[in-house]
């Protein structure tokens, strides 16, 4: 499986079938998913996700609430107060009581 790495600091990467994205990381991840309809996952960047967000480039959202509360921290989505209606997919709660919820784009 083809692993992208959205960095300003990494050059070269150790991981098998790995690649750093360019600076233009809105045309980067748009070429990806215009070469592949196999399903492209981020993880661990609310910055990355910011970008992605605020160029359109997010089909699908799967998220997590962890039933902890730890009081202040960064914004997933930006203040930039653009709608964008979202479908739910379906909800779930796991053994730990974590709410894992997906949604996905609509055009309402």
């Amino acid at each position: 499986m083809p692993k992208y790495v959205a960095s300003t600091t990494l050059s070269d990467l150790t991981w098998a079938n790995s690649r750093v994205l360019g600076a233009d990381i809105a045309a980067e991840v748009t070429g990806v998913k215009n070469r592949s309809d196999a399903e492209t996952v981020v993880l661990g960047s609310g910055g990355l996700m910011r970008t992605l967000v605020g160029h359109d480039l997010i089909d699908e959202y799967r998220l997590l609430v962890f039933p902890l509360l730890l009081g202040g921290g960064k914004r997933l989505f930006a203040d930039d107060a653009t709608r964008r209606p979202l479908t739910l997919v379906s909800t779930t709660t796991s053994t730990t009581g974590v709410s894992i919820t997906t949604y996905r784009r609509s055009d309402g």
